[in-house]
């Protein structure tokens, strides 16, 4: 083996390594237009989607703080309506009882006038009574 041969190889075997990493070079550049290809659609998509998602996340949260104050608001409101509800039945319940008690207050006294006047009455037909007695005495006695 000569010097020149060997120098031959040497060179062949650089020219190799070229041609290899020429070979890479373009299948990296063909692999990543070729993964790019693939994924860039799928990418934007996804992009797309996690800004809706992001979007609809975001309406969610100020609509669940709308609700909150909502809720908050009609749970005030609901219970100042019972409170109402509650005192309007007190007072229509103590206003039926004062009712009530004039009611029977007024017919206690009606009747308590009307035994009075029935005694009143009692009373002429006792002394009416009597007094037939003792006319019916007095014919008797004029008879006699």
């Amino acid at each position: 083996m000569s010097e020149e041969y060997i120098r031959g190889q040497i060179s062949a075997k650089e020219d190799e390594i070229t041609r290899i990493e020429e070979d890479a070079s373009k299948k990296d550049a063909s692999a990543e237009a070729e993964i790019e290809e693939e994924f860039d659609p799928k990418i934007e998509e996804a992009k797309a989607k996690v800004e809706e998602e992001e979007g609809l996340r975001d309406e969610a949260i100020e609509k669940a703080a709308e609700w909150t104050a909502k809720k908050k608001e009609k749970i005030a409101a609901a219970k100042d309506a019972n409170k109402k509800l509650n005192t309007l039945k007190s007072d229509k319940e103590k206003s039926l009882n004062v009712k009530l008690k004039e009611i029977e207050t007024e017919k206690k006294s009606q009747i308590k006038e009307i035994h009075g006047e029935i005694k009143a009455l009692q009373k002429q037909l006792l002394a009416l009574e009597k007094e037939k007695a003792k006319q019916a005495k007095q014919a008797e006695q004029a008879e006699d």
